[in-house]
């Protein structure tokens, strides 16, 4: 997907793919499904985590903290605030075991210890964002940092005489006088976020901590918006998707190919912006139509720079857990990635070429033939449609439809009455169903320069 200037990006480049993955690249394929886990519990999930990275556990806006036992979901603990979204990690230093820890600045800070989910002793009121790093834990509240003592999960409160191992807290002034709105631990710091700038927290104990600025005109629409994948940070501010692998200023030019999405979503709703990760591909959802929830998702494939577009999930939270990757959605439901149909229905997904061209834009043209190599099992769909109006969804005539299964390779003949002669012309295939397309060619005719 690319949604630069579509009389310039190269041929192979799509302004309006949706719900196709590049898994299978070069060959455009159908996104995997999802499935989901249980009922819908409330009309909105705040937070998704992983205790071990191996027992999900979601906090519903009914007020409940819930695991799925595999089949169901179980309460853990009720009475819990109704709006506020969740952050954990997990952490064990003197709590014995390890610990799922929560926060969301209105509820006590919470801890999961394998059966029970409880407070989390000491910790500072209004703490979010909440976080570990180098043996110690770490939640804003206002503009200030606080930590644990080393290896104390509820030591927060310095006694006595500081030391290295004493727990304490540090305020950052910045020059809009923001408060936090994010942390993310990284290799040798924490990353701390402020709407409109960002820092790093260097250091192990309160005598070598040191505040470092990142910029101070790029920060994160929030801390669900900000996402670690192999020692590269990623997150989204009002201006672009970044990546920052330190060092240097956070860089956008990845994301150059969407940038369209992030000009063009709806303000509104920009709080409900979401990242994820799975290992491979990085996943940002946003809100294009909606004020509520993200209805877009763009999906970035740093091993093939790729970049594509999903429809079909309002996802508010992600998460990797093991090799799954889990969604959870401002509907009350949380979802597994994987599979070949959306929770049980088809998967609606296409793909529309740029406007194509005769060799001078000034070249009148028509197709006479198109042809498609492409691989789809029994019950999925495909058609083949042509306009010539340059960019505006319309003009779409039909030229064919294949009905055949396994790979095949189908000739469509474009009959002179189907389409009139035209500067531009672009070829759409869509359809239900997995599929994968390994080629997609054509045969034009064009008139003399004039």
């Amino acid at each position: 997907m690319n949604k630069l200037d579509p009389y310039s990006i190269n041929d192979v480049f799509s302004p309006n793919p949706i719900n196709l993955t590049s898994s299978k690249t070069p060959a455009l394929t159908v996104k995997p499904g999802y499935t989901q886990l249980g009922s819908t519990i409330g009309t909105r999930v705040l937070g998704l985590a992983a205790w071990k990275n191996t027992e999900l556990h979601a906090v519903f806006n009914d007020g409940t903290w819930r695991k799925w036992d595999g089949s169901t979901w179980t309460t853990l603990k009720s009475g819990l605030n109704t709006s506020a979204n969740w952050a954990f990690c997990n952490f064990k230093a003197n709590l014995g075991a390890v610990n799922l820890i929560g926060s969301n600045g209105v509820d006590a800070v919470q801890r999961y210890d394998g059966s029970t989910v409880q407070n989390l002793s000491n910790a500072p009121a209004g703490a979010k964002f909440i976080d570990q790093h180098d043996n110690r834990l770490y939640a804003a509240v206002g503009n200030m940092v606080h930590y644990s003592g080393l290896s104390l999960a509820d030591s927060w409160t310095l006694v006595g005489t500081p030391d290295d191992s004493s727990p304490g807290s540090i305020t950052r002034e910045t020059n809009d006088g923001e408060d936090i709105i994010g942390l993310k631990s990284g290799t040798g710091h924490l990353t701390v976020f402020f709407p409109n700038s960002s820092h790093e927290l260097y250091g192990t104990s309160p005598s070598d901590f040191e505040f470092i600025t990142v910029a101070e005109d790029i920060g994160a629409i929030n801390d669900q918006a900000i996402v670690n994948l192999s020692g590269v940070l990623y997150f989204i501010d009002e201006t672009g998707i970044y990546q920052y692998s330190g060092g240097v200023r956070p860089r956008k030019e990845f994301s150059r190919r969407v940038q369209w999405y992030i000009d063009n979503m709806n303000k509104t709703g920009k709080n409900t912006v979401a990242m994820g990760s799975d290992g491979r591909y990085l996943y940002a959802a946003f809100p294009m139509t909606s004020t509520t929830a993200p209805d877009t998702i763009l999906v970035y494939d740093t091993i093939e720079d790729q970049w594509d577009v999903w429809t079909g999930l309002n996802a508010v939270h992600m998460l990797k857990m093991g090799d799954d990757l889990y969604m959870a959605d401002a509907q009350g439901r949380v979802y597994k990635i994987g599979g070949t149909t959306a929770n049980g229905a088809a998967i609606s997904w296409k793909w529309e070429s740029k406007p194509l061209t005769g060799q001078s834009i000034s070249q009148k043209m028509r197709f006479t033939k198109v042809w498609l190599t492409l691989d789809k099992p029994s019950g999925s769909t495909v058609t083949v449609s042509i306009t010539n109006v340059p960019e505006a969804d319309s003009g779409w005539t039909e030229v064919g439809s294949i009905s055949v299964n396994d790979i095949s390779n189908k000739r469509i003949p474009i009959a002179p009455s189907k389409l009139v002669w035209g500067s531009y012309l672009r070829i759409k295939i869509e359809g239900t169903g997995p599929c994968t397309i390994r080629e997609v060619s054509w045969d034009q005719i064009e008139s003399a320069v004039t």
